[in-house]
């Protein structure tokens, strides 16, 4: 597990941008078996070469959006390894991978952004990803 004052920055862009964290598992079922609408799951990282964009690309789609997902959700890949496990029970037939970011309409997997979608891409390019798969299932 990262220190915890390496990592609070990197939960709060998110939760600052509106994300609940889910840090059991039980929080996470309890997302992710109901009926909600739209769940979008970030799995945050303190991975420096993709998560350095995926919180801004999300940010930036949430900006952008006219259509945004009902609820926003984060885990914490290498902190919160219950609820990382857990939400990634729910991304099957995708490998773990940190970061990512999954949508789910009615409890059901609809767009999922794996790290190699993240690495390498500009927090625009993430954004406009997300940003189409907002205009579809939000």
């Amino acid at each position: 597990m990262y220190p915890e004052q390496i990592v609070a920055p990197m939960r709060q862009e998110l939760v600052g941008a509106g994300f609940e964290e889910l840090r059991t598992s039980e929080q996470v079922d309890g997302v992710l078996t109901k009926d909600n609408g739209t769940v979008l799951v970030v799995v945050n990282s303190v991975c420096g070469c993709a998560a350095g964009t995926a919180r801004p690309g999300v940010r930036l789609a949430l900006d952008k959006a006219d259509k945004k997902p009902a609820l926003l959700t984060t885990v914490f890949a290498g902190n919160d390894a219950e609820a990382t496990a857990r939400a990634r029970s729910y991304f099957a037939p995708y490998p773990p991978s940190s970061p990512a970011m999954a949508l789910f309409k009615d409890g059901k997997l609809v767009h999922f952004i794996e790290r190699h979608h993240i690495e390498g891409r500009s927090a625009e390019m993430i954004a406009d990803n997300l940003l189409m798969a907002f205009d579809q299932y939000c």
